[in-house]
């Protein structure tokens, strides 16, 4: 009787540990709102299907037509990201980003959803890979105070713009028309242009001075924007920022 209670209690166990971890990985936060998987799915249904397909590979019915193509979320690899590069978003990332949407893609804002069901969709987004299960979410990056731009700083970030190679993906002038620019991919193998700093005043991952600089330390997994954390300093990247300001200005 001993050894068979034992061997219940221990099966119990398993069993509250698997619902604990399940119950976890289908959940998000958002300031005092939880996400609940469930009701994400129906709204994923409803808005999201299409695009990013049934198993939220990306392989929707509406995949073939768009480029960029449609995120693969099974494996959990996000351009837009507060975390280091190669970690798992935040969840206020992924909100971020479907409130947000993802400019110069077929990813629109769907900021008209109520904060409750955003919050919804990312517990939701989360069930389709066993990353969010599996690992312990990270610190975001810190991201310093922004200095005064000034001429000088502007100088030194397009001198940086030149020797980190930017230009090689960029182009130059950051046009994104780099000799590199043709033969780049994503990591799933599709086509992938460089963005066209000079096209206007919206970028992928957010428009703010202080997004630049987060996008430049984190880099943008899934693509060939790698982390220039370990190979600027923040003032260095801050200068770099201030230049890409410039770009986008021109447009204007």
């Amino acid at each position: 009787m001993h050894r068979m209670a034992n061997k219940t209690n221990l099966t119990m166990a398993f069993i509250l540990l698997f619902c604990a971890l399940t119950s976890h990985a289908q959940q998000s936060h958002i300031g005092h709102l939880v996400g609940n998987a469930k009701h994400g799915k129906a709204l994923y249904q409803r808005y999201c299907i299409f695009c990013h397909g049934a198993q939220g590979d990306g392989n929707g019915d509406s995949a073939p037509y768009l480029d960029p193509k449609p995120r693969d979320f099974t494996k959990a690899t996000f351009k837009c990201r507060s975390t280091p590069s190669g970690d798992l978003p935040l969840d206020s990332d992924l909100y971020d980003t479907i409130t947000r949407g993802v400019h110069a893609s077929g990813m629109p804002s769907w900021r008209p959803l109520l904060r409750q069901d955003r919050t919804d969709l990312v517990a939701y987004i989360k069930t389709f890979s066993p990353r969010f299960q599996e690992e312990q979410p990270v610190a975001p990056i810190q991201i310093p105070s922004e200095p005064p731009t000034s001429p000088d700083s502007v100088k030194r970030g397009g001198q940086l713009f030149q020797s980190m190679n930017c230009g090689l993906c960029h182009g130059k002038e950051g046009r994104g028309n780099g000799p590199s620019a043709a033969s780049l991919t994503d990591t799933r193998g599709y086509p992938i242009r460089p963005f066209d700093l000079t096209s206007g005043t919206r970028l992928k991952c957010g428009d703010s001075d202080t997004g630049i600089f987060r996008d430049l330390t984190t880099g943008l997994d899934g693509t060939p924007m790698p982390s220039f954390a370990s190979a600027l300093k923040p003032d260095q990247i801050w200068d770099l920022v201030h230049y890409v300001a410039t770009l986008r200005a021109a447009s204007k």
